[in-house]
């Protein structure tokens, strides 16, 4: 019998790939994750905005995730402000009890303060750079897409707003293009990625910005 128009170009479609070993595989400990992080930064929001907090962690771990991290590098991503901004040292005790020793190490090393209150701004994001330098892959891989979904939002908003943005930040408009000049010269001194090769541009096009006339 000949072959329908619609059978015909069901057997022609290509196979769908094999599931590659390297990729990820989420499971109920990226779940309990999600459910943590979202209850954790119930009620916060992003700087003098609407934009519920928790939207900021799920970019970040989609970032994560896009660039080839792992499940525990993704969870990191979910829990990355966790210890800052929800409870300090006891929070990162909960955390390594619920999600693990590496997921733990990966969060305190992208925190910059687990102290109440916070040490001033400028002191906070020295420490947080000096540490930055001698961090591993994995915990610079979680780090990069935290600052890279910043800075995507800062021009986004700059675009809208202009200088108006800068009230929103304790460093003002120059501690805060010092800071991510700062970031990016750390992270092109190790093995670069997209999300390096993006944060680049970014921040390159934010200093075109506010430099322009």
């Amino acid at each position: 019998m000949p072959q329908t128009a619609a059978a015909a170009e069901r057997t022609s479609m290509p196979e769908p790939p094999k599931l590659d070993h390297s990729t990820p595989i989420l499971g109920p400990r990226f779940e309990q994750a999600l459910v943590f992080a979202t209850q954790k930064h119930s009620g916060q929001t992003r700087k003098r905005s609407q934009v519920p907090y928790i939207s900021h962690l799920l970019s970040v771990a989609a970032l994560v995730l896009e660039a080839g991290g792992d499940e525990d590098q993704a969870i990191a991503a979910l829990l990355h402000d966790v210890v800052e901004d929800c409870g300090g040292a006891p929070m990162l005790a909960e955390v390594k009890a619920q999600f693990g020793g590496h997921v733990a190490y990966i969060v305190e090393l992208c925190t910059d303060t687990d102290a109440t209150p916070k040490p001033p701004w400028r002191d906070r994001k020295s420490h947080y750079l000096r540490h930055l330098q001698q961090a591993p892959e994995d915990v610079r891989l979680v780090s990069v897409a935290d600052k890279l979904h910043n800075v995507r939002s800062i021009v986004a908003d700059y675009r809208e707003l202009g200088e108006g943005i800068w009230e929103r930040f304790a460093g003002g408009r120059d501690g805060t293009l010092w800071y991510y000049r700062a970031l990016l010269e750390i992270f092109l001194q190790g093995k670069r990625n997209r999300l390096i090769e993006e944060l680049e541009r970014n921040v390159l096009e934010l200093e075109y910005m506010v430099q322009r006339p």
